[in-house]
């Protein structure tokens, strides 16, 4: 171990764990642009899951392929609630082969997702996430503007989003697996 140390003093700052004016800034863009990202990809889920976008009808999973490592390959059939023939979809990779759920058909018409409650709980767990992020963030920025007053509401506020956040992306994880 002690033939390492002589590497770390390269490594760690010479003038102090303080980033800098600048560096602030970038960090605390950095953490907004990881809570609000996952908000951002959620959209096209969530306008499926709530039938804004989309043909409506029922998804009937014929095969799951496992691909390893947890992953899978999910094809299926969907019938469109205004009638007409099936058209074969990628289903959700959660999906188990024998599956019939409510269901929204992509613009696209190549993917069917879960649509109602189960769709829009299980497409709300990435931006859950991302909420969950933003927790403490009010609290590194009142730090670092050197406020005094408050911080002890914007620690109690951050657990109170974090868990918020966790809660709503178990929920979302159950909702997507059960």
């Amino acid at each position: 171990m002690s033939d390492f140390l002589s590497d770390v003093q390269f490594v760690t700052p010479g003038r102090g764990r303080d980033p800098g004016r600048w560096g602030r800034v970038v960090l605390v863009l950095l953490w907004l642009t990881m809570g609000l990202v996952p908000m951002w990809f959620a959209v096209g889920d969530l306008e499926l899951a709530t039938g804004r976008v989309g043909t409506p009808g029922t998804l009937r999973v014929i095969s799951c392929e496992d691909l390893g490592q947890g992953r899978y390959d999910c094809k299926g059939e969907f019938a469109p609630d205004s009638g007409g023939a099936p058209v074969p979809v990628d289903a959700s990779p959660d999906s188990s082969a024998g599956d019939v759920v409510r269901a929204q058909l992509t613009p696209a018409g190549d993917r069917a997702v879960p649509a109602g409650t189960k769709g829009v709980l299980a497409a709300l767990a990435l931006p859950s996430v991302g909420f969950g992020g933003l927790g403490f963030l009010p609290y590194v920025i009142m730090y670092w503007a050197g406020a005094r007053r408050g911080r002890r509401a914007a620690v109690i506020g951050g657990w109170l989003v974090t868990a918020a956040g966790a809660a709503g992306m178990l929920v979302g994880l159950v909702a997507a697996y059960s």
